[in-house]
C-alpha cells in the first residue's frame, strides 16, 4: 500500500516529537517525511519533499501557520492544510476556511480523534485519486469531446500537423470511413453571402443554422455512394472524400453540382465548391484542400453557386515536386531536437522525394531552395551565422548546381542540418550559463532585500519561475532559497568580522528584518549565534 506522505510543523520540538511518536501512521495510512519550527522553514521544505499532507500549528515565530496555509494554498494548491492550535478562536477558524484547511483541531491533540482525522483524509485522498483515475468517467469525457478531437485531427489532416503512420490508427480511433482508397480529393464549401432571400423563410431566423443544413443536405446526398468525412476548418466548410473502384471523382463532381443546385432550391442558399487535385496518400490532404480554396478564388471568373474544380482552371503539370509544410515541419523539428537519427530520417525523407519525382530541372532547383529557405529562417531566428549552416557562402551555389546528384544534396543536407544543431545545443547551454550568470549577479547585488523571491528575479530575468528553478538547481547544484542563505550568511560572517555592528544591523544589511529568525538561520548553518560567533573568532 502505498502511504500518503505528511509533514509537522511546530515550534516546539517536543510537541512535534511527541505527535510522531504516539501515531501509528501507516495504520493510518500516511508516513512522515519532515518536520519543521515554522512556517519559514517549512515552506523551503515543502518545495522539496512535496508533502501531500500539512499539519501545522498556528502561533509560531517568523511565519504563523494561516500565513504560511496562504502561501501553500498559492504554491501548493492540492496540499491538504490540518491547523491544530490551542487557540479556540472563532477568527482563526473562520480564516481557515478562507485557506481551504481542511481540519481545525485543539491542542491537545488527541491520539484517537488526530488518528481518525488522518483516516478521513486518507479516504479523501483516495477518493480524489480515483476520482482521476477513473477509466469510465475519463472513457465518458472522452466520447463527449470525440467531435472536437475528430475535428482537430482533420484539421491537422489538411494542415500538414499529421505523421503518416499515425493516419490510419487515428481514422480507426476516430471512426472515420476513408481510409484505403485509390485517392482522396478534398472540396472547400463556402458559403456566398446573400442579401436577397425571403426573410420569411425560417432559416433565415437564424442564419447560424445554414451551416448545417448545408451539411446535413451533403450528407444526405453522398451517403450510401461515397466514404467521406465533413468538417469545419478555420477557412470554410471542408468535405474529404475517398474515391474507390466503384466511383469516380467524375460522378462525385456531377453530385455536387446537384447540392449547389438544391442549396439554392430549397434553403435559398448560394453555395459555391471548391474541388481540389486528388492525392493518392491521404497524407497529402493538405494539398488537395489548398487547390480547393484557391479554385474558390477563381469565382469572379466562374461564377457563383456551383463547383469550381482546380483542374479546369489551372493548367495540370504531369507532376509536381513540392517542399510541404508536413515536411518542412518535421525537417525543422528534427534540426531543433535532434538526435542525429531523426535529422538523418527528416533529411532522408526530403531526398526520397527528390528521387521519387521525376519533374525538370528547375523544379528541382525550386525544390532545394524551399528546403534552404526553411534552414536559414531557423538560423535566423535564433541569431545563427550563415557560416553556421554552410562551410564557405559558395556552397549555396554549389547546392544549386547539383540538385540532381541526390547523393551529394543527402550529405550536405545532412551536414548542414548537424551543424546548425549543434551549433543551437550550444547556444543554449550558453543562454543557460549566462541566464544563471545575471541571476547570481542580480542576487549579489540585491540580496539585502528581504523580498527578493524567485518571481523578482525572473521578472528581471524574463523567464518562467519554473524554467529558472529547474536550471538554476542543475547548474548551481542548490535550490534558489538555498543559495541566496547562503549567499547572505556569508556576508553576515564578513560584517560580523569587520566591524562593530550590532547584530540586528547586520541582520537587516543582509536582508533579514526580524533578528530573532536571522539567529536561528545563522545558528542553524553554522552550530552557533552571531554573537557568540564573533565571540569564538575574536578570541
Amino acid at each position: 500500500m502505498n502511504l500518503y506522505k505528511i509533514m509537522l510543523v511546530d515550534d516546539e520540538e517536543e510537541v512535534r516529537k511527541s505527535i510522531i511518536r504516539k501515531i501509528d501512521w501507516s495504520a493510518a495510512g500516511f508516513e512522515v517525511i519532515g518536520d519543521a519550527e515554522n512556517g519559514k522553514e517549512a515552506l523551503e521544505k515543502i518545495d522539496q519533499i512535496e508533502p501531500d499532507v500539512v499539519l501545522t500549528d498556528i502561533r509560531m515565530p517568523y511565519m504563523d501557520g494561516l500565513s504560511m496555509a496562504e502561501a501553500i494554498r498559492q504554491r501548493h494548491p492540492s496540499i491538504k492544510i490540518v491547523i491544530f492550535s490551542g487557540f479556540d478562536e472563532f477568527e482563526y477558524a473562520k480564516k481557515a476556511i478562507k485557506l481551504n484547511v481542511i481540519e481545525y483541531i485543539l491542542k491537545p491533540v488527541n491520539v484517537e480523534e488526530l488518528t481518525a482525522i488522518l483516516k478521513r483524509i486518507k479516504n479523501n485522498l483516495d477518493e480524489e485519486i480515483e476520482q482521476k483515475r477513473n477509466v469510465s468517467l475519463l472513457r465518458e469525457s472522452y466520447v463527449k469531446n470525440l467531435p472536437i478531437i475528430r475535428e482537430h485531427f482533420l484539421n491537422d489532416l489538411i494542415h500538414g500537423g499529421m505523421d503518416p503512420k499515425e493516419i490510419p490508427e487515428k481514422l480507426k480511433e476516430y471512426h472515420i470511413d476513408i481510409g484505403g482508397a485509390a485517392e482522396w480529393v478534398a472540396a472547400a464549401i463556402h458559403l456566398e453571402p446573400d442579401e436577397k432571400v425571403d426573410r420569411a423563410v425560417s432559416l433565415h431566423k437564424e442564419r447560424e443554422l445554414i451551416p448545417i443544413s448545408v451539411q446535413n443536405l451533403i450528407r444526405g446526398k453522398l451517403e450510401g455512394r461515397y466514404r467521406f468525412t465533413m468538417f469545419h476548418s478555420s477557412f470554410e466548410s471542408v468535405l474529404i472524400a475517398a474515391i474507390d473502384e466503384n466511383n469516380t471523382q467524375t460522378g462525385l463532381v456531377a453530385l455536387l453540382e446537384d447540392i449547389c443546385k438544391e442549396t439554392r432550391k430549397i434553403l435559398e442558399v448560394t453555395v459555391t465548391i471548391g474541388v481540389g487535385v486528388s492525392c493518392p496518400d491521404l497524407a497529402e490532404a493538405g494539398l488537395s484542400f489548398h487547390s480547393a480554396l484557391n479554385a474558390l478564388g477563381y469565382r469572379a471568373v466562374a461564377g457563383s453557386g456551383g463547383v469550381i474544380c482546380i483542374r479546369d482552371m489551372e493548367p495540370v503539370h504531369s507532376e509536381t515536386l513540392q517542399f510541404d509544410s508536413r515536411m518542412e515541419s518535421a525537417l525543422i523539428a528534427a534540426v531543433k531536437f535532434g538526435p542525429g537519427e531523426a535529422i538523418r530520417a527528416a533529411v532522408d525523407e526530403t531526398v526520397k522525394k527528390m528521387e521519387q519525382a521525376r519533374v525538370h530541372y528547375r523544379q528541382y532547383q525550386a525544390y532545394i531552395l524551399a528546403v534552404i529557405n526553411a534552414l536559414t529562417q531557423l538560423t535566423q531566428q535564433y541569431d545563427l551565422q550563415i557560416s553556421d549552416m554552410f562551410d564557405a557562402e559558395t556552397d549555396y551555389f554549389e547546392l544549386l548546381g547539383k540538385v540532381e546528384q541526390t547523393e551529394y544534396i543527402r550529405r550536405r543536407l545532412e551536414e548542414m542540418a548537424l551543424r546548425i544543431n549543434r551549433v543551437m545545443a550550444e547556444e543554449r547551454s550558453n543562454t543557460t550559463k549566462h541566464v544563471i550568470r545575471e541571476a547570481k549577479r542580480y542576487i549579489q547585488d540585491n540580496y539585502p532585500d528581504p523580498e527578493l523571491s524567485v518571481e523578482k528575479i525572473c521578472r528581471h530575468l524574463h523567464i518562467s519561475p519554473a524554467y529558472f528553478s529547474t536550471v538554476f538547481k542543475k547548474e548551481t547544484g542548490q535550490a534558489y532559497i538555498a543559495y541566496l542563505t547562503d549567499v547572505r550568511l556569508s556576508r553576515a560572517v564578513e560584517l560580523l568580522l569587520t566591524t562593530g555592528d550590532k547584530t540586528y544591523v547586520i541582520a537587516e544589511k543582509v536582508g533579514y528584518p526580524e533578528q530573532n529568525y536571522f539567529s536561528y538561520v545563522f545558528k542553524k548553518k553554522f552550530g552557533v549565534s552571531p554573537t557568540k560567533y564573533r565571540g569564538q573568532a575574536q578570541g
